[in-house]
């Protein structure tokens, strides 16, 4: 169970609110564990994550995969005003590059 666990993403940040470092897991959103160190909030976020997968295997419920084990496709589907598509069309022509060079370009930097 441990080497699953250590496949999930961790994030870990200090809150001056609760005076301790916050540990959530990107797969598990609804959790979150207290520490006073970065290692032991860590510490207690994996063994949150592991006590839920448990549950949820138990359960029957589906487990997430892991954001590092994830295939992507690589298609992103957006909804932006009509407007908005039209000034992004205008400025790509004037650029002389696709749409989709042009938002790859701009999430990139």
């Amino acid at each position: 169970m441990k080497k699953e666990i250590e496949k999930y993403t961790y994030r870990i940040e200090w809150s001056d609110y609760d005076r301790c470092h916050v540990a959530r897991c990107l797969e598990f959103p609804s959790l979150a564990a207290h520490g006073d160190t970065i290692k032991e909030a860590l510490k207690e976020i994996e063994y949150v994550v592991a006590e839920s997968v448990k549950w949820m295997e138990e359960e029957g419920e589906t487990v997430p995969e892991p954001l590092g084990l994830k295939k992507f496709k690589g298609n992103l589907t957006l909804r932006i005003p009509p407007e908005k598509h039209r000034e992004l069309a205008i400025r790509c022509a004037e650029e002389g590059v696709s749409l989709n060079s042009y938002i790859i370009s701009r999430l990139s930097t």
